[in-house]
Order: C-alpha cells, then sequence, then structure tokens
C-alpha cells in the first residue's frame, strides 16, 4: 500500500499563482508582492488550510538574502506540513531536479524537499526525501532530489519543502533544473490536443435527468457499459485518441433509455458501433500463445445472441479479432489512450485521459452511470482477482446500476460509490480523496483515544495526549461494549459495507478511526468493561484535527540490539544505506527479529533478505495484465533472489493486519529462506503495485494492478501471507504494556539456541 506520507502529498491541492523569472522560481524567497508575502507561495492561504502547522518568512535565520521560510509544528495536532510551489507548464527534457537548502531544530519525525510531476488527470511520479530521514536539530545543508521527466506525459511540476510530526525546518535557495538547466533557460512544450481532448462537450452535465429504474432499463445499460468499455478499450479508433468516451456515452445515453425491448436496443448500440467505426482488418496478425494464463477475458453479455443480434455481435467479435490494426507501434511501446503499462516497469495498469470532473460532488444521473461503467470495466478488463471478489462481477453491474440512478444527495453518492468500491474486498481500494460529504457523515469529532480489536473486543490502547482528565475516567484495556447507545457489534455490522478491506481482520482493524470513534457531536456516551465491571462515562470528544495518532513517531529505532544477543530491526525506519553497519552488528547474535508491522522505508528484498538467506529459492510469482489483449493476465517468471549465506541462525519475522503490500512481498521473500519463521496474525492481504483510479466528483481510488502468488501458486491476495506460529495481543497483555507477539518471537530464538 502507498504509505500515508505520499497518499497525503499526492491530494495537495495548491493555491496561489506561481511566477516564473528567467533564472529563479523566487526559492530565495527575496521577490515578496505587496503583502509581504514571496511572489508564487501564498503562505497566508497554506497557514488558513493548515492550522496545525505554520509558514513564516523569516528574515533573522537564512542561507542567504534577505529571507527564508519557516515551517514549524504547533501543538502536534496534524502529521504533516508542506510549502508548495506550481509550475504549470510542460519542459523539453528527461529529468528534473530540485536543490535546496534545508536547516531543522528539534524535529521527530522527518524534513524534506518534495518534487511531483503531474499529468492531465494525475500525479505521475513523487520524491520527498523520506528515505533521507532529516531529523533533529542540524545546520544549512544543500539537498537534491531528482525524478524522471516525460515531456510527453507531463503538464505541471509542484516542489516545495515538508515536514513531518513536530520541530522546525527553515528552507532557502530553491533551485529547479530540467537536464542540469535553470528551469527558466528551458523551453516550453505545447500540446497537441487528441481528438478526444477537443471533444468538450457536456463538460458541465450529461443532459440526461432521468431514467425509469425496471427489467429492461437495467438490461439496456448493463449492455452499454459492457460495449461503452469494450470499445473503449478493444476498439483501435478509441484507443489511437479518436473519441471521448465519456461523451460518447452521453451521446447515444438517451436512445439507449428509450428502448423497450433487446430488439431495439441492437438497433440503437449497432448504430452507434458504426458511427466509432471498424478497425482495419489485421493482415499477419501475430498474437504469442506461448504463455501461462493468469486470468482470461470476460466480456459479459456482448456476444449473446439471445441478447443482442447477430450482426452487431459479428461487428463487436470483428473489433476483438483486429485489435492490433492501425496501432502496432503503440502498442509496442504498452501505449494506450485509456490503459497503458506503467512506465516505471512494474507492469502494473495506468489508466490515462479520464477525467475527474471534481466540481461534480453530486453528479447529474449520466455522471453517476459514468461512474459506475468506468469503475466496472476498469475491474472487468484490468483487475488480477476477479476470482476473489466474492461475487460475479457481472452481477455487480445489474446490482448497482439502480443505486446510483436512484442516489439522492452529494453524501449519498460517495456512499453508494465506497460500497461500490469496498465490494471488491481489496485493501488497496479504498477513496483516499477528502470528500466534504462523506467526511460530514463519519463526523468531525473523535474520542480522544485510540482503540483496537483485540480478542475480537474493542479495547482502549493508548491516547492521544497525556491528559490526566481523560486517563483518571478511562483505562488502557478497557473494553468498549457501548458507543453513544448503539452497541459495537451493531456499529460494526452498520460500518461493514461501507469499509474496504481484503479480509475481516482488516476491516477491523480501520474501523475504529474511521467510524466508531468519530461522531457529530462534542459529547458522547460510552460504556465499558474493567476488570468485570460495567462503567458508563459521558466523553468530551475532541476536534477531528487534534485527535491525530502520533505513535508511529515513537516506534524502536530501526535497528538494534536486544537483550541476549539478539538482534532487532524495524523495516518502517530501516534504509539499505545502513546495510553494512547491521550486517556487522548483527554478525555473531543469536538470531533476529525482523518487525514487520509497519510499512517498510526501504525496499528489502533483494539487498536485507540475501544476507539472512541460505539458498536461491524463488519467492514469488505475478500475474500482469496484457492491454493489447484487455482482460488477460498472464503469469512471468519465477522471482527470487540469491542467498549469501552470511547469516544462519534463526530469523522471525513478526506479522499482523498493519502488515500491507510492500510489507506482505518482503516477508514472502523471508521466507524463501529455511531459517525464516513468521509469527502473528493474519496480514491485509493486499499485494501487487497499486493502479490509480479517478471517478467523476474528484473520488480517487486505487486498486492491487498485479496479482501476487507464491511459487506454488498459492494467493496471497485476501488471505494475506504464510504464518508458521498463529500469535495475537490479548486484552491483558494490553493492561500490562507487553508487546506479546515480541515476547513470543524472542522465546522462538531462544528456544532455537
Amino acid at each position: 500500500m502507498k504509505n500515508k506520507i505520499l497518499a497525503f502529498i499526492l491530494s495537495i491541492t495548491l493555491t496561489g499563482c506561481a511566477r516564473i523569472d528567467k533564472n529563479t522560481i523566487n526559492g530565495g524567497f527575496e521577490e515578496l508582492d505587496a503583502h509581504k508575502q514571496p511572489v508564487g507561495y501564498n503562505l497566508d492561504e497554506m497557514n488558513k488550510r493548515n492550522t496545525s502547522y505554520s509558514l513564516k518568512l523569516d528574515s533573522i535565520i537564512k542561507k542567504e538574502g534577505k529571507y527564508s521560510v519557516s515551517l514549524s509544528s504547533k501543538n502536534s495536532n496534524r502529521r504533516f506540513g508542506v510549502l508548495s510551489y506550481s509550475i504549470d507548464k510542460t519542459f523539453r527534457g528527461s529529468e528534473v531536479e530540485l536543490k535546496g537548502y534545508l536547516k531543522t531544530e528539534k524535529v521527530k519525525g522527518f524534513a524534506g524537499l518534495w518534487l511531483r510531476i503531474d499529468g492531465a488527470d494525475r500525479p505521475l511520479a513523487l520524491e520527498n526525501m523520506r528515505k533521507v530521514n532529516l531529523n533533529g536539530t542540524t545546520d544549512w545543508v544543500e539537498y537534491n532530489i531528482k525524478l524522471p521527466y516525460n515531456e510527453y506525459t507531463a503538464s505541471r511540476l509542484v516542489l516545495g519543502a515538508l515536514l513531518v510530526g513536530t520541530g522546525k525546518v527553515w528552507i532557502d535557495n530553491l533551485r529547479l533544473y530540467i537536464d542540469g538547466k535553470p528551469v527558466g533557460e528551458v523551453k516550453s512544450r505545447e500540446h497537441n490536443l487528441s481528438k478526444a481532448q477537443r471533444d468538450t462537450a457536456f463538460q458541465k452535465n450529461s443532459l440526461t435527468d432521468s431514467v425509469t429504474v425496471n427489467k429492461q432499463s437495467i438490461t439496456n445499460l448493463a449492455i452499454l457499459c459492457q460495449v461503452w468499455g469494450f470499445l473503449k478499450y478493444y476498439n483501435n479508433n478509441v484507443i489511437q485518441g479518436n473519441f471521448n468516451m465519456d461523451a460518447e456515452l452521453f451521446r447515444v445515453l438517451p436512445s439507449v433509455i428509450k428502448c423497450k425491448n433487446n430488439a431495439q436496443l441492437s438497433t440503437v448500440i449497432e448504430k452507434w458501433v458504426d458511427k466509432v467505426g471498424p478497425p482495419e482488418l489485421c493482415i499477419n496478425c501475430y498474437r504469442d500463445t506461448e504463455y501461462n494464463v493468469a486470468q482470461e477475458p470476460d466480456y459479459g453479455s456482448i456476444f449473446d445472441k439471445t441478447i443482442l443480434n447477430p450482426s452487431l455481435v459479428t461487428k463487436l467479435t470483428f473489433i476483438k479479432n483486429n485489435i492490433f490494426s492501425n496501432n502496432a507501434l503503440s502498442y509496442n511501446q504498452n501505449i494506450e489512450y485509456y490503459a497503458e503499462i506503467n512506465s516505471n516497469g512494474s507492469g502494473n495498469v495506468t489508466f490515462s485521459n479520464e477525467l475527474p470532473y471534481s466540481q461534480m460532488t453530486y453528479p447529474d444521473i449520466g455522471y453517476r452511470l459514468l461512474c459506475l461503467f468506468r469503475y466496472w470495466n476498469m475491474i472487468q478488463y484490468f483487475y488480477p482477482y476477479k476470482n476473489l471478489i466474492g461475487k460475479n462481477w457481472n452481477d455487480a453491474l445489474t446490482e448497482y446500476i439502480p443505486k446510483f440512478i436512484l442516489v439522492s444527495n452529494s453524501e449519498d453518492y460517495d456512499l453508494t460509490v465506497l460500497k461500490l468500491i469496498s465490494s471488491l474486498h481489496d485493501t488497496h481500494a479504498n477513496i483516499w480523496s477528502n470528500l466534504p460529504a462523506l467526511e460530514k457523515f463519519r463526523g468531525h469529532w473523535k474520542l480522544p483515544f485510540i482503540a483496537n480489536f483485540i480478542q475480537n473486543k474493542l479495547v482502549i490502547t493508548d491516547f492521544y495526549f497525556n491528559d490526566g482528565k481523560i486517563q483518571d475516567l478511562l483505562k488502557r484495556g478497557d473494553i468498549i461494549n457501548e458507543i453513544g447507545g448503539k452497541s459495537v457489534n451493531k456499529l460494526i455490522n452498520q460500518y461493514l459495507p461501507f469499509t474496504p478491506g481484503s479480509n475481516h481482520s482488516t476491516q477491523l482493524r480501520d474501523m475504529p478511526s474511521t467510524y466508531l470513534l468519530r461522531t457529530k457531536d462534542t459529547e458522547i456516551t460510552v460504556k465499558i468493561l474493567r476488570d468485570g465491571i460495567n462503567k458508563t462515562f459521558n466523553i468530551k470528544t475532541l476536534p477531528l484535527e487534534r485527535a491525530v495518532d502520533t505513535s508511529q513517531m515513537g516506534t524502536p529505532k530501526e535497528y538494534k540490539v536486544l537483550e541476549r544477543n539478539i538482534g532487532y530491526i524495524y523495516p518502517g525506519k530501516y534504509s539499505n544505506g545502513d546495510l553494512p553497519k547491521i550486517m556487522k552488528l548483527f554478525k555473531n547474535t543469536r538470531g533476529i527479529i525482523v518487525d514487520m508491522r509497519c510499512y517498510p522505508l526501504d525496499f528489502m528484498p533483494f539487498t536485507f533478505v540475501p544476507f539472512v538467506k541460505l539458498g536461491d529459492n524463488p519467492f514469488a510469482q505475478a500475474s500482469a495484465p496484457d492491454v493489447t489483449y484487455p482482460g488477460l493476465f498472464k503469469f512471468g517468471r519465477l522471482i527470487g533472489s540469491n542467498g549469501q549465506n552470511q547469516y544462519k541462525n534463526k530469523v522471525v519475522v513478526i506479522v499482523n493486519e498493519q502488515t500491507q503490500s510492500q510489507a506482505e512481498y518482503t516477508t514472502m521473500a523471508f521466507q524463501s529462506s529455511p531459517n525464516v519463521r513468521v509469527l502473528g496474525s493474519t496480514t491485509a492481504g493486499a499485494d501487487g503495485d497499486v493502479s490509480a483510479i479517478v471517478l467523476p466528483g474528484g473520488i480517487r481510488t486505487m486498486i492491487s494492478g498485479l496479482g501476487i502468488f507464491y511459487p506454488d501458486g498459492t494467493a496471497t491476495q485476501r488471505v494475506g501471507v504464510k504464518i508458521d506460529y498463529i500469535v495475537k495481543p490479548t486484552v491483558e497483555g494490553v493492561k500490562t504494556g507487553r508487546d506479546e507477539l515480541l515476547d513470543a518471537a524472542i522465546k522462538i530464538i531462544n528456544n532455537a539456541n
């Protein structure tokens, strides 16, 4: 899973007008406007948007010139503060570099420069110096970060500095370079708009405001959705960017809605298919058939002659069989207008040229159907785990068509989309954008403690602040039975449909912070059980911005030696640059504990794992999509690393529901060594590089874009990694402050020796 820091920065909406002079982006903050603000950096507006951090122009502490900008935390109420600058231009070049000076004071967390490249409809690349782990108190040092740059897909550059956690950082002399030249000296590039981009009809509404829900209308819309998606990903005329498929949907939608039977439906859709046009006949086409199929395409009902007339089915079949024509070059480059293979080499799909329509917080019926149709077809053709959804995805279409038609307001729309996303049962799949209506539904107040499900009970595990008043009432280990007059079990059932997760354990992981402990009230009744005695309290809640879990800031040191000479490493802080020191420190230890209850900071499978691995056993295989044959997923080669046989003692990896995505993949890599054992409980069950999705209303979500399996074909999605020793925390352990999983890992290593 993408870590929360990256997700936060990807979601930043910038304000203020960026201005570029010949050789500067005003990175020294020397040019001020009439309001004494550095030009291009609206500090006042940024401060209004995030009241937990303060941005100030500083004339006392600076690297050079008259000014620097300071970024400092206030009361630790939020985790992130940023200084931002935006350049809405495309430049000719292949690499972008940001340089700048930073000075820190008592930083707990990390500070850094950050740089993001945006495309027309989505972020393309991001770097934020997290791996540098700049913290504590440091004097002025120059730092630089680089990203590969594609002038054909980039449309905007966003840059600045950030502070994650508490403390203060000063920023000065920011400079931006393209291929080594100052950005002000680099020529900008004008994009030639495709035919699809030039079609700007229906930008404000779909002109469809009424649909009668009955059996025939649901059939009409289901077939339209399936044909629309098939043309979008299979017809070369669309693949080349000649048709705006959103607009095409709205053009044909009124006629489809009016169809009284399947014969009329076939006639309307066939005329529309003819308008889009057939591809050229593919002569001497070659399709590679030498591969291991992981998942075959599913076309729904569009080739069913009992629904559609034979002539339409024949035309659709011709399109399917001639997908290569007119587009061989694009396919060789893995490029398609609406879907392309990720340029980073991961193999998952990137959804291109999808407009977010962010202004439509409550879209009209046409745009609501577009939301459903877009999402449904992305899953239909590019989701690697369709067999693990738990239902036939074709049935989901007919189930959700009336739901999207009958949506009554913006909150209902957000919840309907969230419920659809949740039905995928993929922990990567959630709504990651900040939607006001959804946030209002969840509530802007929060109970002043942290609680987790332990032994199937909601248990208080920590507090946000060292507040004597609340800790006089509530204790760690208290079992919560009721909140606001509703039992916890009833609340679980209420919110399960709106809680995405690959498995029940992960849903319960996320539910307290997302729903159970959030409220619209400034005071709420809580009933708890403590030592067999029921107690009731009226608890004052905190504003949401003050209830921030800072527990990760107090996580263990990245590596150390425990008592009895046992090595311990916390991948959430690990850096590959420290590996030589770790190897030396752990060389003579009796065993190593890898605490994978986190998201790894650095990629370990081909660096740290070989250090502790015996042999060259593969640890995984992946299935990847084929954009030349949408819907097909192929297994690739087995993935492995060669063990260096340098460390021969026992290694124990600790996992739980926090172990997700890269953490699960890394655990699988460790498991390829015979001296490794895994201890803990069910992991998040979401593995495979993510593919981002944007839906009408500015709704941003993701899916697992690759299938990840053990070498024997066992899936990790939904079920998580294989576990040798099932160990879970207990309520008694919470009360006494013990880490029972760590204790168990130490015991295993001691017994092994």
